[in-house]
């Protein structure tokens, strides 16, 4: 079984910017996300924990593998969409000067892309490969990924049966079972 966790808030998502591939580090509430979802994560008692190799979701995943005791294993594949243009820059300001764009990237049109960097389609294929990787695997108990909003939207999206609703960002700190 697979469950894929956000990871704690950054600044970033408090101030509602895009990160993209940035190394952004967790803010004071995202590093008390991270121990919430440590706990959660030691009730669900995951055998193998696995982490995009971004800095906030790798500092999300040293503070849940020390309440585990288990060492984060980084796997790329579950790195954040490549914002391209958009990184750093703000939702308003990217709405205000492109709104049809930011309508498709909110809607998580998978036939669209990020201006200069990665389409949702890619993405999703590459998530989509290392989830079944990680199944592949025959692992016994619980394979907990910590990554981030838009890896775990493409994720259920693509495993979701047809005309299923395209899934709300989940919350920072939250896991969800594929």
């Amino acid at each position: 079984m697979i469950w894929l966790a956000r990871h704690g808030r950054t600044a970033y998502n408090a101030a509602g910017r895009f990160q993209g591939l940035l190394p952004v580090p967790l803010d004071a509430t995202g590093r008390d996300q991270a121990r919430q979802l440590a706990l959660a994560a030691q009730r669900l008692r995951p055998a193998v924990l696995v982490a995009s190799p971004i800095e906030r979701a790798r500092e999300t995943a040293a503070i849940v593998a020390s309440r585990l005791g288990l060492e984060p294993i980084a796997d790329e594949r579950f790195a954040e969409t490549d914002a391209g243009d958009w990184t750093d820059r703000t939702f308003a300001d990217v709405e205000a000067q492109s709104p049809q764009d930011f309508a498709r990237f909110a809607a998580l049109d998978m036939t669209w892309g990020f201006p200069g960097g990665e389409r949702f389609a890619d993405q999703q294929q590459r998530v989509l490969a290392g989830v079944a990787d990680w199944r592949a695997r025959g692992i016994d108990g619980p394979v907990l990924v910590i990554c981030h909003g838009n890896t775990i939207r493409v994720a259920l999206l693509g495993l979701a049966d047809p005309g299923r609703p395209v899934p709300r960002p989940p919350a920072n700190g939250s896991m969800i079972e594929l």
